[in-house]
């Protein structure tokens, strides 16, 4: 009977051992997956040229596709996502500061400068008195989309950071700034003079911003998209992975041949 109770205990501790191996091999092979939110285009279409080099590195990337700005930030500081590419370095600060994510970035990747587009006319020089513009009604891309109107002689605006509609100072032909979600202002052409749009929607509808753009940000704009991660996973391995993948010279001349200026890498 001892034998019998010795070669049973003995049996399930082989056991246990065998599902604690087992359990840490999936737990393992789990981890080596990387899950990040992007827009669409350009930013999947960017990733997808780093997940061979992460591939090599042993890693599988795996990207979830949004058509948002908020749903990203959120599902990343839930824990949905490891990381996500799709927003400038203002947009994520103010996210921190309105819901408190806890989001850091490890890398800029790119700038997509934000152009003006109209299905009426080619210039805005031919603004009438009254015309509609929409704009992206987020804090960050409609300051930035003010300012680029005002940059381009159309209104002017409080000298500060983020500005609405209801700082701009002068507004001689009586414009109405139309606000509407950053993803949807590319379907409001038909129905505005003028729209500004982000790139990476403007590419959404097949809008290429250096042949489309009535007028188009400067290249040296402050707005760089960014790498985003948590701040408690910043420093894993997985992170750093994806970075260097992201910065590496193949994505860099992907950037460069595939947008042909419209999307410029900075790194």
């Amino acid at each position: 009977m001892k034998l019998k109770k010795l070669l049973g205990l003995t049996l399930v501790g082989v056991i246990s051992a065998s599902l604690f191996v087992g359990c840490s091999k999936a737990s393992g092979e789990e981890d080596k997956t990387i899950k990040v939110g992007a827009s669409p285009a350009p930013h999947a279409e960017i990733l997808e040229v780093a997940k061979p080099l992460l591939e090599e590195k042993g890693y599988k990337l795996e990207v979830v596709e949004f058509d948002d700005y908020v749903l990203p930030n959120t599902s990343l500081s839930e824990g949905e996502l490891d990381a996500n590419f799709f927003q400038h370095i203002p947009y994520l600060e103010e996210m921190n500061k309105e819901k408190d994510l806890k989001l850091t970035y490890t890398a800029k990747v790119h700038i997509e400068p934000m152009g003006v587009y109209s299905e009426k006319f080619d210039s805005l020089d031919d603004l009438k008195d009254g015309a509609k513009i929409s704009v992206p009604n987020d804090a960050t891309n409609e300051a930035r989309a003010l300012q680029l109107l005002a940059k381009n002689g159309v209104i002017e605006v409080a000298d500060k950071e983020l500005i609405t509609a209801k700082d701009i100072t002068k507004n001689p032909k009586n414009i109405e700034i139309v606000e509407v979600d950053a993803a949807q202002v590319p379907s409001t052409l038909q129905d505005v003079d003028f729209a500004v749009i982000n790139t990476n929607f403007a590419l959404n509808v097949n809008l290429n911003p250096t042949k489309d753009a009535i007028v188009i940000e400067a290249s040296d704009s402050p707005y760089a998209n960014i790498l985003a991660c948590r701040e408690d996973n910043k420093d894993s391995e997985k992170i750093k992975a994806l970075t260097e993948a992201l910065t590496s010279d193949k994505v860099k001349s992907f950037i460069e041949e595939k947008y042909e200026g419209s999307i410029v890498p900075t790194f």
